[in-house]
């Protein structure tokens, strides 16, 4: 009776202790609705890498950036990746909220419309397709009109969803040109669209994706945060090194048809024009052109503290945990 008793207490005991499931920290992370590019993006969530620095890694899915935000400033996630330039206008209207890397610091997106537009200055007077005001691609949209001295004005935007969605609205003619994803530019041509100009020969400095959190996160988590950070890193560096197992990642989520070629040429991209940063450096000389070009064309109202705007402390202890890229 006493030895039965001991081995009672033993057990109630032992089912008390945390296992390895609930011992993991959950973290919501925010990204642009899954593509041809999930891979990427999905490789510490779906491979074990944020697993292994102790977290439960959730992935909420937005059509938008923009609307990623709203959600981190909400406290509905811990993080999220976009471009830099709606939290630049967070932060300049009192958003507490930091970058604290960026991993996709080259633009793989392009202008798409309908074959009788031969230069920008074609899209006078035609709507163009972005997902929602103050998002990536409104901002490129808006950054392209720029440079070829277009005025915003001179174009109407309509707001179209995620990248797959404005692509379609070109091709069924609905609006005459759509920002988004480069990954589509494979099937344009049986499509009756085609690409019209390219991120990386006309704004080469704007930065695609860097990760956000709130400053309140970075004080409240920061153990977390910095696993986090670590995660991203293990896993952009696997994702680049394996593109078999990349591409493979990105099916299994997006389960494309067997034929399409948007995986594999994304991933090629990427490589090509070393779009991709493993070690999510911050660069500066970019989010300082970024906010000379939104300031100068009136999407940034008032200068901000890019110093502030930026914690590198978060980068830095996840570089002292996974160490330096192996050779």
């Amino acid at each position: 009776m006493l030895r039965k008793a001991i081995l009672g207490l033993a057990f109630a005991s032992f089912a008390l202790l945390p296992n390895a499931a609930s011992a993991q920290k959950v973290w919501r992370h925010g990204m642009v609705q899954a593509k041809s590019d999930a891979g990427f993006a999905m490789m510490a969530a779906k491979r074990g890498f944020a697993k292994k620095h102790g977290l439960d890694l959730q992935i909420v899915q937005f059509k938008g950036d923009a609307l990623a935000l709203k959600a981190l400033i909400a406290g509905e996630i811990e993080s999220y990746e976009g471009s830099p330039g709606s939290p630049m206008i967070a932060v300049s209207r009192g958003a507490e909220l930091n970058t604290v890397g960026c991993y996709w610091p080259g633009l793989t997106y392009t202008i798409f419309t309908k074959p009788d537009v031969n230069s920008v200055k074609d899209l006078k007077g035609k709507t163009f397709a972005i997902s929602s005001p103050g998002a990536l691609p409104d901002l490129f949209a808006r950054a392209v009109l720029e440079n070829s001295g277009i005025s915003p004005k001179d174009v109407k935007f309509a707001v179209m969803g995620a990248d797959a969605d404005r692509f379609r609205a070109v091709v069924a003619g609905v609006v005459g040109a759509a920002a988004s994803s480069s990954e589509f530019i494979p099937i344009t041509k049986k499509m009756g669209i085609k690409p019209l100009i390219s991120a990386h020969d006309v704004t080469p400095n704007f930065l695609r994706f860097c990760t956000y959190m709130s400053t309140s996160t970075i004080s409240s988590r920061n153990a977390d945060a910095v696993n986090f950070v670590a995660s991203e890193i293990e896993a952009f560096r696997h994702a680049m090194a394996d593109k078999a197992d990349t591409i493979a990642l990105t099916k299994e989520i997006i389960k494309p048809k067997a034929d399409d070629p948007r995986p594999e040429y994304i991933y090629d991209e990427v490589v090509r024009l070393h779009a991709i940063d493993p070690e999510m450096s911050i660069p500066m000389d970019k989010l300082k052109w970024m906010e000379d070009l939104f300031r100068k064309s009136g999407t940034l109202k008032s200068d901000i503290d890019l110093k502030k705007f930026v914690d590198a402390s978060v980068r830095e202890k996840a570089l002292a945990i996974v160490g330096p890229p192996k050779k």
